[in-house]
């Protein structure tokens, strides 16, 4: 908890719940990759397509057959396993925020600048909104922490000094 009992850091209560939210997306990512093991992809595309009402002749849904088919087990195993890593950081992150552990915005902010070229090639390479806000978003987080981690510096040089 934070140095003054009672005070809680409202910026790190909403990244750390954010990055809640996205442990919980991205894990339910992974039992969804797991519920697709051995089963017909292209059969349960089409039965989305058809639930959400989409022309089933469209070059969209031709093309996500297309991709589809290049997907086996093996590949739906990595997309699992990668989800479930990706959902354990992101847990272990929004959990050591809440609880406004240092460790945690240290954490937080290596993996925000490790991502950062990552999205800005995707930005480049075909940008759209949800890309833009993406960046914008990690980019409002990295800002929040690093200026949070320089006043606690500032703070405990003070409390050294005085």
């Amino acid at each position: 908890m934070s140095r003054n009992a009672g005070h809680r850091d409202r910026g790190l209560l909403l990244i750390g719940l954010f990055k809640l939210g996205k442990a919980i997306l991205f894990f339910l990512l992974g039992v969804g990759a797991i519920h697709l093991l051995h089963r017909d992809l292209g059969d349960e595309v089409m039965r989305l397509v058809t639930a959400l009402k989409f022309d089933p002749e469209s070059k969209v849904v031709a093309l996500l057959l297309d991709k589809v088919d290049l997907i086996d087990a093996h590949r739906l195993k990595q997309i699992s396993l990668a989800t479930f890593a990706y959902s354990a950081l992101a847990l272990t992150e929004g959990v050591g925020l809440v609880l406004e552990k240092v460790w945690a915005e240290y954490l937080t902010l290596f993996l925000t600048i490790s991502f950062l070229p990552w999205e800005l090639y995707e930005l480049a390479r075909r940008p759209n909104w949800f890309r833009l806000s993406l960046l914008l978003i990690n980019l409002a987080v990295l800002g929040y922490l690093l200026w949070l981690l320089r006043r606690k510096k500032v703070a405990a040089e003070i409390q050294v000094s005085s």
